[in-house]
Protein backbone atom coordinates (compact mmCIF):
# COMPACT_ATOMS: atom_id res chain seq x y z
CA UNK A 1 0.00 0.00 0.00
CA UNK A 2 1.26 3.27 -1.05
CA UNK A 3 1.68 5.85 1.86
CA UNK A 4 1.13 9.47 1.78
CA UNK A 5 2.95 11.81 4.18
CA UNK A 6 2.01 15.35 4.74
CA UNK A 7 3.79 18.19 6.74
CA UNK A 8 2.35 17.24 9.99
CA UNK A 9 4.72 13.55 9.60
CA UNK A 10 1.92 11.41 10.50
CA UNK A 11 3.30 7.78 10.31
CA UNK A 12 0.78 5.56 9.05
CA UNK A 13 0.62 2.03 9.73
CA UNK A 14 1.83 -0.38 7.09
CA UNK A 15 -1.04 -2.60 5.51
CA UNK A 16 -0.54 -4.76 3.14
CA UNK A 17 2.79 -6.38 3.34
CA UNK A 18 4.47 -8.68 5.53
CA UNK A 19 7.91 -6.83 5.82
CA UNK A 20 9.59 -10.43 7.77
CA UNK A 21 8.95 -8.52 11.59
CA UNK A 22 5.71 -8.72 12.02
CA UNK A 23 5.77 -10.18 15.62
CA UNK A 24 7.98 -6.66 16.52
CA UNK A 25 5.67 -4.44 15.05
CA UNK A 26 3.35 -1.60 17.52
CA UNK A 27 0.50 0.40 16.52
CA UNK A 28 2.29 3.45 14.78
CA UNK A 29 2.27 6.98 16.22
CA UNK A 30 2.08 10.32 15.12
CA UNK A 31 5.58 12.06 15.05
CA UNK A 32 5.85 15.46 16.43
CA UNK A 33 8.11 17.55 14.23
CA UNK A 34 11.07 18.37 16.01
CA UNK A 35 11.23 15.98 19.01
CA UNK A 36 12.30 12.80 18.88
CA UNK A 37 12.35 10.15 21.38
CA UNK A 38 15.09 7.96 20.18
CA UNK A 39 15.61 4.50 18.22
CA UNK A 40 12.63 3.05 20.09
CA UNK A 41 12.64 -0.60 20.33
CA UNK A 42 16.11 -0.85 19.14
CA UNK A 43 16.23 -4.84 19.29
CA UNK A 44 19.74 -6.19 17.25
CA UNK A 45 19.12 -9.04 15.90
CA UNK A 46 21.99 -12.15 15.81
CA UNK A 47 24.21 -12.07 12.92
CA UNK A 48 23.40 -14.81 10.36
CA UNK A 49 25.18 -18.40 10.50
CA UNK A 50 26.79 -17.70 7.42
CA UNK A 51 27.04 -16.26 4.02
CA UNK A 52 27.23 -19.44 2.16
CA UNK A 53 23.35 -19.67 1.99
CA UNK A 54 21.59 -21.88 -0.59
CA UNK A 55 19.34 -19.54 -3.01
CA UNK A 56 15.68 -20.24 -3.50
CA UNK A 57 13.91 -21.26 -6.69
CA UNK A 58 10.66 -19.27 -7.29
CA UNK A 59 7.76 -18.90 -9.45
CA UNK A 60 7.39 -15.86 -11.38
CA UNK A 61 6.25 -12.78 -9.73
CA UNK A 62 2.18 -12.34 -9.35
CA UNK A 63 0.87 -9.68 -11.39
CA UNK A 64 -0.84 -6.84 -9.42
CA UNK A 65 -3.26 -3.84 -9.94
CA UNK A 66 -2.36 -0.04 -9.78
CA UNK A 67 -1.90 0.06 -6.36
CA UNK A 68 0.24 -1.92 -3.34
CA UNK A 69 2.95 -4.21 -4.75
CA UNK A 70 2.85 -5.09 -8.05
CA UNK A 71 4.82 -7.93 -9.73
CA UNK A 72 5.81 -6.50 -13.38
CA UNK A 73 8.42 -4.05 -14.20
CA UNK A 74 6.63 -1.06 -15.67
CA UNK A 75 8.65 0.60 -18.32
CA UNK A 76 10.43 4.04 -16.84
CA UNK A 77 11.40 7.26 -18.48
CA UNK A 78 14.52 8.53 -19.26
CA UNK A 79 15.80 12.07 -17.96
CA UNK A 80 18.90 13.64 -17.02
CA UNK A 81 21.10 12.03 -14.29
CA UNK A 82 20.16 13.34 -10.71
CA UNK A 83 17.50 14.56 -11.79
CA UNK A 84 15.89 18.36 -11.05
CA UNK A 85 13.72 17.71 -8.04
CA UNK A 86 14.35 17.81 -4.46
CA UNK A 87 13.41 13.47 -4.27
CA UNK A 88 16.94 13.03 -6.51
CA UNK A 89 17.12 10.39 -9.50
CA UNK A 90 16.10 10.33 -12.93
CA UNK A 91 12.41 10.03 -13.98
CA UNK A 92 11.83 6.65 -12.93
CA UNK A 93 8.16 5.58 -12.00
CA UNK A 94 7.59 5.20 -9.05
CA UNK A 95 5.78 1.85 -9.70
CA UNK A 96 8.85 0.30 -10.41
CA UNK A 97 9.65 0.62 -6.78
CA UNK A 98 6.14 -1.55 -5.31
CA UNK A 99 6.33 -5.13 -5.34
CA UNK A 100 5.70 -7.68 -2.95
CA UNK A 101 7.96 -10.08 -1.31
CA UNK A 102 6.98 -13.52 -2.14
CA UNK A 103 6.13 -15.62 0.66
CA UNK A 104 8.19 -17.84 2.70
CA UNK A 105 6.21 -21.06 1.65
CA UNK A 106 6.66 -20.78 -1.69
CA UNK A 107 10.60 -21.26 -1.44
CA UNK A 108 12.16 -24.38 -2.97
CA UNK A 109 15.75 -24.84 -1.65
CA UNK A 110 18.18 -25.37 -4.29
CA UNK A 111 19.79 -28.60 -3.79
CA UNK A 112 23.40 -28.27 -4.75
CA UNK A 113 24.86 -31.16 -6.36
CA UNK A 114 28.38 -30.85 -4.65
CA UNK A 115 28.90 -30.26 -0.57
CA UNK A 116 32.16 -28.98 0.02
CA UNK A 117 33.72 -31.74 1.49
CA UNK A 118 33.21 -33.12 -2.36
CA UNK A 119 35.52 -30.76 -4.09
CA UNK A 120 39.51 -31.77 -5.01
CA UNK A 121 40.57 -29.34 -2.18
CA UNK A 122 43.09 -29.29 -0.23
CA UNK A 123 41.58 -31.22 3.81
CA UNK A 124 43.03 -28.52 5.74
CA UNK A 125 40.75 -26.12 3.62
CA UNK A 126 37.87 -27.73 3.94
CA UNK A 127 38.57 -27.83 7.70
CA UNK A 128 38.52 -23.96 7.66
CA UNK A 129 35.50 -24.11 6.05
CA UNK A 130 33.96 -26.23 7.99
CA UNK A 131 34.96 -24.56 11.32
CA UNK A 132 33.16 -21.44 9.56
CA UNK A 133 30.01 -23.53 9.73
CA UNK A 134 29.67 -23.78 5.83
CA UNK A 135 28.01 -27.37 4.26
CA UNK A 136 26.80 -26.91 1.08
CA UNK A 137 27.49 -24.33 -1.86
CA UNK A 138 25.40 -21.65 -2.84
CA UNK A 139 24.48 -22.16 -6.55
CA UNK A 140 26.72 -19.62 -8.15
CA UNK A 141 29.79 -21.46 -5.90
CA UNK A 142 28.13 -24.95 -6.95
CA UNK A 143 28.36 -24.02 -10.61
CA UNK A 144 31.74 -22.00 -10.79
CA UNK A 145 34.17 -23.63 -8.58
CA UNK A 146 35.16 -26.56 -10.42
CA UNK A 147 35.62 -25.07 -13.66
CA UNK A 148 37.66 -22.27 -11.59
CA UNK A 149 39.54 -25.18 -10.17
CA UNK A 150 40.24 -27.02 -13.57
CA UNK A 151 41.59 -23.50 -14.39
CA UNK A 152 38.84 -22.32 -16.91
CA UNK A 153 38.31 -18.59 -17.22
CA UNK A 154 34.43 -17.79 -16.09
CA UNK A 155 31.85 -15.90 -16.23
CA UNK A 156 29.62 -15.79 -13.31
CA UNK A 157 26.47 -13.41 -13.70
CA UNK A 158 24.86 -13.59 -10.35
CA UNK A 159 22.31 -11.50 -8.05
CA UNK A 160 24.07 -9.56 -5.26
CA UNK A 161 24.14 -11.53 -1.81
CA UNK A 162 24.54 -15.06 -3.60
CA UNK A 163 28.25 -16.00 -2.63
CA UNK A 164 29.96 -14.95 -4.98
CA UNK A 165 33.21 -14.02 -2.69
CA UNK A 166 33.18 -17.71 -1.92
CA UNK A 167 32.89 -18.62 -5.52
CA UNK A 168 36.35 -17.44 -6.22
CA UNK A 169 37.72 -17.14 -3.12
CA UNK A 170 38.01 -21.33 -2.08
CA UNK A 171 39.15 -22.72 -5.60
CA UNK A 172 41.84 -19.92 -5.77
CA UNK A 173 43.15 -20.23 -2.21
CA UNK A 174 43.08 -24.26 -3.38
CA UNK A 175 45.46 -22.79 -6.44
CA UNK A 176 47.56 -20.95 -4.33
CA UNK A 177 48.41 -24.32 -1.69
CA UNK A 178 49.30 -25.98 -4.88
CA UNK A 179 52.13 -23.35 -5.57
CA UNK A 180 52.91 -20.76 -2.95
CA UNK A 181 54.67 -18.89 -5.69
CA UNK A 182 51.35 -18.31 -7.30
CA UNK A 183 49.91 -14.49 -7.39
CA UNK A 184 46.29 -13.50 -7.56
CA UNK A 185 45.22 -10.19 -7.81
CA UNK A 186 41.34 -9.02 -7.25
CA UNK A 187 40.13 -5.71 -8.83
CA UNK A 188 36.82 -4.46 -6.83
CA UNK A 189 35.22 -0.68 -7.53
CA UNK A 190 35.18 0.42 -3.81
CA UNK A 191 37.13 0.37 -0.82
CA UNK A 192 34.60 -0.90 1.12
CA UNK A 193 33.87 -3.82 -0.87
CA UNK A 194 38.04 -4.97 -0.91
CA UNK A 195 38.32 -4.44 2.84
CA UNK A 196 35.45 -6.85 3.24
CA UNK A 197 36.67 -9.87 0.37
CA UNK A 198 40.47 -9.42 2.64
CA UNK A 199 38.63 -9.92 5.43
CA UNK A 200 36.81 -12.72 4.29
CA UNK A 201 39.20 -14.72 2.55
CA UNK A 202 41.63 -14.14 5.96
CA UNK A 203 39.16 -16.12 7.72
CA UNK A 204 39.62 -19.09 5.11
CA UNK A 205 43.40 -18.98 5.37
CA UNK A 206 44.24 -19.99 9.23
CA UNK A 207 47.49 -22.27 9.25
CA UNK A 208 47.70 -22.23 5.76
CA UNK A 209 50.45 -19.41 5.15
CA UNK A 210 48.90 -17.59 2.88
CA UNK A 211 49.20 -13.62 2.92
CA UNK A 212 46.89 -10.57 1.86
CA UNK A 213 47.87 -6.85 0.97
CA UNK A 214 44.62 -4.48 0.67
CA UNK A 215 45.40 -1.84 -1.17
CA UNK A 216 42.52 1.28 -1.48
CA UNK A 217 42.44 4.49 -1.72
CA UNK A 218 41.72 7.30 0.87
CA UNK A 219 44.37 4.94 3.45
CA UNK A 220 48.35 5.61 3.56
CA UNK A 221 49.64 4.04 0.17
CA UNK A 222 53.45 3.94 2.60
CA UNK A 223 51.29 1.77 4.61
CA UNK A 224 49.98 -0.63 1.35
CA UNK A 225 53.66 -0.04 -0.19
CA UNK A 226 55.23 -1.15 3.02
CA UNK A 227 52.83 -4.69 2.62
CA UNK A 228 53.34 -4.92 -0.83
CA UNK A 229 57.17 -5.40 -0.06
CA UNK A 230 56.31 -8.33 2.11
CA UNK A 231 55.48 -11.74 0.36
CA UNK A 232 51.60 -11.44 -0.32
CA UNK A 233 49.35 -14.17 -2.65
CA UNK A 234 46.93 -12.22 -2.79
CA UNK A 235 46.93 -8.39 -3.51
CA UNK A 236 43.06 -6.82 -3.05
CA UNK A 237 42.42 -3.23 -4.71
CA UNK A 238 40.64 -0.72 -6.39
CA UNK A 239 41.58 0.48 -10.08
CA UNK A 240 42.69 3.82 -9.12
CA UNK A 241 45.03 2.84 -6.44
CA UNK A 242 46.41 -0.28 -8.22
CA UNK A 243 47.60 1.56 -11.03
CA UNK A 244 49.07 4.45 -8.91
CA UNK A 245 50.90 1.49 -7.05
CA UNK A 246 52.33 -0.21 -10.16
CA UNK A 247 53.15 3.74 -11.82
CA UNK A 248 55.54 3.80 -9.08
CA UNK A 249 57.04 0.51 -9.58
CA UNK A 250 55.91 -0.96 -6.17
CA UNK A 251 53.73 -3.42 -7.92
CA UNK A 252 54.70 -5.71 -10.19
CA UNK A 253 51.72 -6.99 -12.29
CA UNK A 254 54.06 -9.55 -14.39
CA UNK A 255 53.89 -11.80 -11.62
CA UNK A 256 50.39 -12.48 -11.44
CA UNK A 257 48.91 -15.10 -13.56
CA UNK A 258 45.69 -14.60 -12.14
CA UNK A 259 42.90 -12.05 -11.96
CA UNK A 260 39.28 -11.52 -10.80
CA UNK A 261 37.15 -8.57 -12.05
CA UNK A 262 34.51 -8.48 -9.11
CA UNK A 263 31.08 -6.30 -9.47
CA UNK A 264 32.92 -5.49 -13.28
CA UNK A 265 29.49 -3.81 -14.29
CA UNK A 266 29.86 -1.24 -11.46
CA UNK A 267 33.58 -0.61 -12.13
CA UNK A 268 32.34 0.14 -15.81
CA UNK A 269 29.55 2.43 -14.13
CA UNK A 270 31.98 4.37 -12.33
CA UNK A 271 34.68 4.84 -15.17
CA UNK A 272 37.45 2.85 -14.49
CA UNK A 273 37.37 0.80 -17.77
CA UNK A 274 40.50 2.70 -18.86
CA UNK A 275 42.23 1.65 -15.17
CA UNK A 276 41.07 -1.62 -15.74
CA UNK A 277 42.48 -2.17 -19.45
CA UNK A 278 45.57 -0.24 -18.31
CA UNK A 279 45.91 -3.34 -15.26
CA UNK A 280 45.04 -5.94 -17.26
CA UNK A 281 47.35 -5.12 -20.02
CA UNK A 282 50.32 -5.51 -17.38
CA UNK A 283 49.70 -9.12 -16.55
CA UNK A 284 50.91 -12.23 -19.00
CA UNK A 285 48.73 -12.65 -21.93
CA UNK A 286 48.15 -16.28 -20.94
CA UNK A 287 46.43 -15.66 -17.51
CA UNK A 288 43.52 -17.54 -15.55
CA UNK A 289 40.66 -14.22 -15.88
CA UNK A 290 37.54 -14.78 -13.80
CA UNK A 291 34.86 -11.98 -14.60
CA UNK A 292 32.14 -11.52 -12.08
CA UNK A 293 29.18 -9.10 -12.77
CA UNK A 294 25.42 -8.31 -11.65
CA UNK A 295 24.20 -7.88 -15.14
CA UNK A 296 25.60 -8.44 -18.85
CA UNK A 297 25.15 -5.31 -21.23
CA UNK A 298 26.61 -5.03 -24.49
CA UNK A 299 29.76 -3.22 -22.80
CA UNK A 300 30.07 -5.96 -20.39
CA UNK A 301 30.02 -8.41 -23.50
CA UNK A 302 32.43 -5.96 -25.23
CA UNK A 303 35.23 -7.04 -22.04
CA UNK A 304 34.61 -10.03 -21.89
CA UNK A 305 35.84 -10.81 -25.71
CA UNK A 306 38.81 -8.31 -24.55
CA UNK A 307 39.73 -9.95 -20.95
CA UNK A 308 38.64 -13.72 -21.41
CA UNK A 309 39.86 -16.47 -23.32
CA UNK A 310 36.98 -19.12 -24.13
CA UNK A 311 35.15 -18.60 -20.76
CA UNK A 312 32.53 -20.38 -19.14
CA UNK A 313 29.47 -18.49 -18.64
CA UNK A 314 27.42 -18.91 -15.08
CA UNK A 315 24.29 -17.53 -14.93
CA UNK A 316 22.36 -17.66 -11.87
CA UNK A 317 20.39 -14.56 -12.33
CA UNK A 318 16.93 -15.04 -10.90
CA UNK A 319 15.70 -11.39 -11.62
CA UNK A 320 16.13 -7.86 -11.37
CA UNK A 321 15.45 -7.44 -7.84
CA UNK A 322 15.38 -10.25 -4.20
CA UNK A 323 11.86 -12.02 -4.20
CA UNK A 324 12.83 -11.62 -0.40
CA UNK A 325 12.25 -7.74 -0.34
CA UNK A 326 8.99 -6.26 0.49
CA UNK A 327 9.35 -2.90 -1.91
CA UNK A 328 7.13 0.36 -1.57
CA UNK A 329 6.78 3.95 -1.75
CA UNK A 330 6.25 6.99 0.67
CA UNK A 331 4.46 9.41 -0.64
CA UNK A 332 5.71 12.84 0.90
CA UNK A 333 4.20 16.19 0.15
CA UNK A 334 5.76 17.96 3.14
CA UNK A 335 8.26 17.89 4.76
CA UNK A 336 10.91 14.91 4.24
CA UNK A 337 12.75 14.38 7.24
CA UNK A 338 9.37 14.69 9.43
CA UNK A 339 8.45 11.69 7.27
CA UNK A 340 12.23 9.45 7.94
CA UNK A 341 11.78 10.52 11.65
CA UNK A 342 8.05 9.10 11.79
CA UNK A 343 9.45 5.88 9.93
CA UNK A 344 12.44 5.74 12.48
CA UNK A 345 10.38 5.89 16.00
CA UNK A 346 8.87 2.51 14.72
CA UNK A 347 10.06 -0.20 16.67
CA UNK A 348 10.29 -2.67 13.16
CA UNK A 349 12.74 -0.49 11.73
CA UNK A 350 15.70 -1.49 14.21
CA UNK A 351 18.52 -1.64 11.11
CA UNK A 352 18.15 0.98 8.78
CA UNK A 353 20.36 1.83 5.77
CA UNK A 354 19.34 5.39 4.22
CA UNK A 355 20.60 6.50 0.63
CA UNK A 356 20.83 9.76 -0.56
CA UNK A 357 22.24 11.30 -3.87
CA UNK A 358 25.20 13.59 -2.61
CA UNK A 359 27.90 13.22 0.15
CA UNK A 360 27.17 16.72 1.29
CA UNK A 361 23.26 15.53 1.59
CA UNK A 362 24.25 12.44 2.98
CA UNK A 363 26.77 13.93 6.01
CA UNK A 364 23.82 16.54 6.61
CA UNK A 365 20.91 14.39 6.94
CA UNK A 366 23.09 11.72 9.43
CA UNK A 367 23.99 14.63 11.47
CA UNK A 368 20.26 16.39 11.97
CA UNK A 369 19.46 12.89 12.69
CA UNK A 370 21.98 12.39 15.52
CA UNK A 371 20.51 16.16 16.63
CA UNK A 372 17.08 14.47 17.03
CA UNK A 373 18.17 11.78 19.38
CA UNK A 374 19.08 8.69 16.64
CA UNK A 375 22.31 6.57 16.67
CA UNK A 376 23.38 6.86 13.17
CA UNK A 377 26.72 6.78 11.24
CA UNK A 378 27.31 8.15 7.79
CA UNK A 379 29.59 6.70 4.69
CA UNK A 380 30.36 9.04 1.34
CA UNK A 381 33.22 9.83 -0.77
CA UNK A 382 34.32 12.72 0.89
CA UNK A 383 34.83 11.10 4.51
CA UNK A 384 38.85 9.61 4.90
CA UNK A 385 38.86 5.73 4.88
CA UNK A 386 39.74 4.93 8.41
CA UNK A 387 36.46 7.00 9.20
CA UNK A 388 34.22 4.88 6.81
CA UNK A 389 35.58 1.36 8.36
CA UNK A 390 34.88 2.73 11.65
CA UNK A 391 31.45 3.71 10.80
CA UNK A 392 30.49 0.59 8.62
CA UNK A 393 32.24 -1.52 12.02
CA UNK A 394 29.74 0.53 13.89
CA UNK A 395 26.59 -0.48 11.77
CA UNK A 396 27.67 -4.04 11.32
CA UNK A 397 28.32 -4.49 15.20
CA UNK A 398 24.95 -2.85 16.16
CA UNK A 399 26.80 -0.14 18.11
CA UNK A 400 24.40 2.45 15.59
CA UNK A 401 20.66 1.85 14.24
CA UNK A 402 20.90 3.99 11.19
CA UNK A 403 23.54 4.09 8.68
CA UNK A 404 23.30 7.07 5.93
CA UNK A 405 25.07 6.67 2.41
CA UNK A 406 25.68 7.28 -0.90
CA UNK A 407 25.76 4.38 -3.60
CA UNK A 408 29.04 3.74 -2.70
CA UNK A 409 27.62 1.08 0.29
CA UNK A 410 25.23 -0.45 -2.59
CA UNK A 411 27.66 -2.82 -4.07
CA UNK A 412 29.01 -6.07 -2.76
CA UNK A 413 28.99 -5.42 0.80
CA UNK A 414 26.83 -8.13 3.21
CA UNK A 415 25.73 -6.34 6.18
CA UNK A 416 23.35 -8.56 8.30
CA UNK A 417 19.95 -8.06 9.50
CA UNK A 418 19.38 -4.94 7.77
CA UNK A 419 15.67 -4.11 8.35
CA UNK A 420 14.85 -1.69 5.80
CA UNK A 421 16.55 0.01 3.14
CA UNK A 422 15.56 3.56 2.24
CA UNK A 423 15.73 5.31 -0.46
CA UNK A 424 15.42 9.00 0.77
CA UNK A 425 16.33 10.28 -2.48
CA UNK A 426 15.20 8.44 -5.60
CA UNK A 427 18.23 6.55 -7.18
CA UNK A 428 19.99 7.68 -10.54
CA UNK A 429 19.14 4.85 -12.05
CA UNK A 430 17.19 1.35 -12.10
CA UNK A 431 20.25 -0.51 -11.64
CA UNK A 432 21.60 1.86 -8.40
CA UNK A 433 18.11 1.08 -6.93
CA UNK A 434 18.55 -2.76 -7.38
CA UNK A 435 21.61 -2.91 -6.16
CA UNK A 436 20.58 -0.10 -2.87
CA UNK A 437 17.77 -2.85 -1.85
CA UNK A 438 20.24 -5.57 -2.28
CA UNK A 439 21.31 -4.76 1.55
CA UNK A 440 18.61 -5.75 2.76
CA UNK A 441 16.52 -9.42 2.41
CA UNK A 442 19.99 -11.22 2.36
CA UNK A 443 20.47 -14.87 3.54
CA UNK A 444 17.35 -15.90 3.04
CA UNK A 445 15.46 -13.17 5.23
CA UNK A 446 12.37 -10.79 4.63
CA UNK A 447 13.55 -7.58 3.95
CA UNK A 448 11.98 -4.01 3.36
CA UNK A 449 12.27 -1.37 0.93
CA UNK A 450 10.91 1.90 0.83
CA UNK A 451 11.13 4.98 -1.81
CA UNK A 452 10.50 8.21 -0.87
CA UNK A 453 8.81 10.13 -3.82
CA UNK A 454 6.42 13.12 -4.67
CA UNK A 455 3.25 13.02 -2.67
CA UNK A 456 1.71 14.69 -6.16
CA UNK A 457 3.44 12.27 -8.71
CA UNK A 458 1.03 10.07 -10.40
Amino acid sequence: MNKNYSRQGATPSFRGGNSGHSAHRRPSRPATPGTSTGYQGHNPRPAPAGGFRAPVRRGPPARGGSSGYRGGRPSFGGGNRGGGNRFGGQNIHFSKFINKAEPVAEEVVYVPDNKFADFVIDQRLKQNIITKGYVTPTLIQDKTIPHILAGKDVVGIANTGTGKTGAFLVPLIQKVILNKMEKVLVVVPTRELAVQINQELRSFVPNLGIFSACCVGGASIGAQIAELRRSNNFVIGTPGRLKDLVNRRCLDLSKFNTIVLDEADRMLDMGFIADMKFIMAKMPAKRHTLFFSATMSKEIEVLIKQFLHEPVVVSVKTGDTSKNVDQDIVRVTGDKLVALEGLLKQSEFYKVLIFGKTKHGVEKLSKKLIEKGFKAESIHGNKPHSKRQRALSAFKDNSVAILVATDVAARGLDIPNVSHVINYDVPATYDDYVHRIGRTGRGGKKGKALTFVDGNSR
